[in-house]
């Protein structure tokens, strides 16, 4: 698979990981729930309404993609379709599965963390892989995985800049 192939591959991901950023808040995700340690779940900075909002422009942008742009690694359009709703559902799960870890590890919210740049590129990865598979390959997971830390720095800096995040991380 060639680099562009990939990046429109990888797009649902991205997309879903920004959009609670733009259309997140409300309900924390955790409901307000404790954890055995006494900390919260997850915080407040993860909401239903940012999970959802994350999962549902993920996959609208893999349905836009999947017709406009067609990837010969995939069956169908519809498995294309798929293979970036799982990319999208395992972004905001992988982001979540951060922050539930940043909890136990005692990191205070809006502190960096390295599950921050790469939670949610792995977890998009591992879910979409049943169906997407065939664009997996060494080469081609590193160049995501470095593309993906390089662009979430940026877009985080961007973002706090224009302040959508209080943090530039």
């Amino acid at each position: 698979m060639d680099l562009v192939g990939l990046i429109i591959f990888i797009i649902p991901c991205y997309v879903a990981n920004a959009a609670p950023v733009l259309l997140g808040g409300g309900q924390p995700l955790d409901f307000g729930a404790n954890f055995s340690d006494g900390r919260r779940v997850l915080g407040d900075a993860k909401t239903v309404r940012g999970f959802v909002a994350g999962v549902a422009a993920g996959t609208v942008a893999s349905g836009i993609l999947a017709l406009c742009f067609p990837l010969p690694a995939f069956a169908s359009t519809w498995a294309q379709f798929l293979s970036g709703f799982l990319l999208s559902l395992g972004a905001l799960i992988g982001d979540a599965l951060g922050s539930f870890v940043k909890r136990r590890m005692n990191i205070v919210p809006g502190k960096p963390f390295f599950l921050d740049q790469l939670g949610f590129i792995v977890a998009g990865l591992l879910l979409a892989y049943p169906v997407a598979h065939a664009l997996y390959s060494p080469e081609g997971v590193l160049f995501l995985l470095v593309l993906s830390w390089l662009l979430h720095i940026a877009s985080n800096a961007a973002a706090n800049r224009f302040g959508l995040k209080s943090v530039p991380w």
